[in-house]
């Protein structure tokens, strides 16, 4: 090549090229969570933060694993509203937590019969349910296994379903976790309880 200075220059081009490359190599990877993973993550508690209550084992442990680590600051007020709140003197109505991100609500009503509920999911918010006091039961089924019965309305952010799924039986100490592809239905009467007192944290989807 004749032209030192354009020598000079291309050279300088692919020195530049060559760490950039480098640099893109070395660059950290996305989090890739697998079942055995995010099952070790669940069990080893960080997410906790020194919170005693128990989240149902039933929760899908990887979208756990991924909406946390997406939205670390947001679940770590989540958590701390449960660790931190006297629960049990919580009146009901609804209680701000983090803006639009987190929200409270506190309901102390009558339990359902079964046909008095409905299947429901969410695409905005991922459900945090507890029960305060009393009990109820909390069905829960895939939403792939889920038949629409009343498409999704985006200013209520719910639609429902028809399936036939697990129930569980929600008592204090537990929390039960739902995502948008959780199907659940929840405040089902339990033989002998009438009612119970609920709380509710809504925590926005991360995008």
């Amino acid at each position: 090549m004749k032209n030192p200075l354009l020598k000079t220059a291309l050279l300088m081009l692919g020195v530049a090229a060559l760490g950039f490359g480098a640099r893109a190599q070395t660059a950290p990877a996305a989090e890739t969570w697998t079942k055995k993973k995010a099952e070790k993550w669940f069990k080893k508690r960080e997410w906790a933060n020194g919170l005693k209550l128990n989240v149902q084992e039933s929760i899908d442990k990887v979208e756990f694993a991924k909406q946390y680590h997406a939205n670390k600051a947001v679940w770590d007020k989540a958590f701390a509203y449960f660790r931190d709140t006297n629960l049990d003197q919580l009146t009901p109505g609804k209680y701000p937590v983090d803006g639009e991100n987190v929200t409270a609500a506190v309901t102390e009503n009558p339990t359902k019969d079964y046909d008095k509920t409905n299947w429901e999911s969410h695409r905005k918010y991922i459900d945090m349910q507890y029960v305060v006091q009393g009990a109820e039961k909390i069905g829960v089924v895939p939403l792939d296994k889920a038949t629409v019965t009343k498409p999704y309305d985006e200013a209520r952010d719910v639609a429902n379903y028809s399936a036939d799924g697990k129930l569980y039986e929600a008592k204090p100490g537990t929390i039960y976790i739902f995502f948008p592809q959780d199907v659940h239905r929840p405040n089902i009467k339990v033989d002998g309880v009438e009612k119970d007192k609920k709380l509710v944290l809504k925590v926005r989807v991360a995008s």
